[in-house]
């Protein structure tokens, strides 16, 4: 029998997750593998942690990667901190904001759901007043909720939750390492995000990062497995974290000098987190969030100019996501189809309430390209012309260009 060799097709990926892993990093990959506790390995990791406390601009210890989905990641924050029977709000404006209670109610949380119309975001005083009728253990919330496009201010959210003794847990799966994520400044207690969007590595490893009051609760709920449990792993006293490979506690022992065996780690995926936060770091934080801005800056001109609306509200918007309503009378299952198959371009259309009313692009880590906004706007122009849309032709690529070459001047 003959198997076929794996031989995908060139794909230009403009979609919200994944993108394109950076060369880089596939090359990090194809190294030898070494053992997980050799001191050259455990050398890398703890290289990793600080490049993760550095870009989620931190000082927590408890900084480290989890070998999971950016939602393996979300669960093993939320079943570690949570206990049954606490109460958890969430405030919810699109289709991420649903998993984060599909997730802790799964785990025995009592949820309260606050809900805001898909395509705008909630302002600081709503969650206060929330915080005011009843007392929660945490506020878990999306930071940028890349089913509309938009993102949450947190700048005030964190003193919110501080003041009214909740914890705020963050999901920055979609913005860590294209727009600012402050844990420190922003006083967030936890923030959990992925490999395959803005920090442009293939899936299968969670960014996470918490801060001492967390620590400790997960610490209150640890047991240490028996098979390699010593006289000094005394059992918490609160309730057992359900989840043996997403166990936190016994995660920070392993990221720990301590090194305590818990699995045995996902060598390559290793080496493409620390070249992927390598080459972020060697960019610099304030360059690569101007470059997200600035090429999000060009595509919202040349989509205008083509005569398409832009979703949402624009003073929310993702600088890293944006959504575009679809022209009446075209189908926009048609639009992706034809980018993908004649032009190898992937965009990406929504969910739930928006599933065929909205398109969606992304410009996320080594995808946030100048040429690849020139050449995605050329591309849906004759695309949209096909199918019958009423656009201004030959302006999305023009207009584009005027922003770049307004930003070299």
């Amino acid at each position: 029998m003959k198997f076929s060799e794996i031989n995908p097709s060139p794909r230009m990926l403009m979609c919200p997750g994944p993108v394109e892993a950076d060369p880089r990093v596939l090359r990090a990959m194809a190294t030898p593998i070494i053992g997980q506790f050799d001191p050259e390995f455990t050398a890398m990791m703890n290289e990793t942690m600080e490049m993760e406390r550095l870009l989620f601009q931190t000082k927590n210890k408890q900084t480290y990667l989890v070998d999971t989905t950016s939602r393996g990641g979300l669960e093993t924050i939320l079943t570690g901190t949570i206990c049954p029977g606490e109460k958890v709000l969430i405030p919810a404006f699109g289709r991420f904001g649903y998993l984060l209670a599909e997730i802790l109610e799964r785990c025995g949380a009592e949820i309260t759901m606050l809900e805001r119309e898909w395509g705008t975001v909630f302002d600081p005083q709503e969650i206060e007043d929330a915080l005011k009728k009843d007392s929660y253990k945490a506020v878990a919330i999306v930071h940028g909720e890349t089913s509309t496009s938009m993102m949450q201010p947190l700048d005030e959210i964190g003193a919110i939750c501080e003041r009214y003794g909740a914890l705020l847990i963050v999901d920055t799966v979609a913005t860590l390492g294209g727009a600012e994520v402050k844990v420190d400044e922003w006083k967030l207690s936890a923030c959990i995000a992925g490999t395959q969007k803005c920090i442009s590595a293939p899936s299968g490893s969670a960014l996470v990062t918490y801060n001492q009051q967390i620590s400790d609760i997960v610490n209150q709920r640890k047991r240490v497995e028996k098979g390699i449990r010593t006289e000094s792993d005394i059992a918490g006293h609160l309730a057992h974290i359900p989840s043996n490979y997403l166990d936190m506690a016994q995660l920070e022992d392993y990221w720990s000098p301590r090194r305590l065996n818990h699995h045995t780690e996902a060598t390559s995926m290793q080496y493409a987190v620390h070249e992927a936060l390598r080459c972020i770091m060697n960019e610099g934080l304030e360059a690569r969030f101007a470059r997200h801005k600035l090429n999000d800056k060009a595509l919202t001109a040349g989509l205008q100019a083509m005569g398409l609306t832009i979703f949402g509200d624009l003073e929310h918007k993702m600088p890293v996501v944006t959504a575009i309503n679809i022209p009446e009378g075209i189908n926009g299952k048609d639009i992706r189809g034809m980018l993908l198959n004649d032009f190898g371009i992937e965009i990406a259309t929504s969910f739930g309430p928006l599933d065929g009313k909205i398109l969606r692009i992304g410009n996320m880590g080594y995808c946030s390209q100048e040429r690849n906004i020139l050449i995605l706007l050329g591309a849906l122009e004759a695309v949209m012309l096909k199918h019958g849309a009423k656009i201004a032709t030959g302006q999305a690529v023009s207009a584009a260009l005027d922003v770049y070459h307004a930003a070299e001047a």
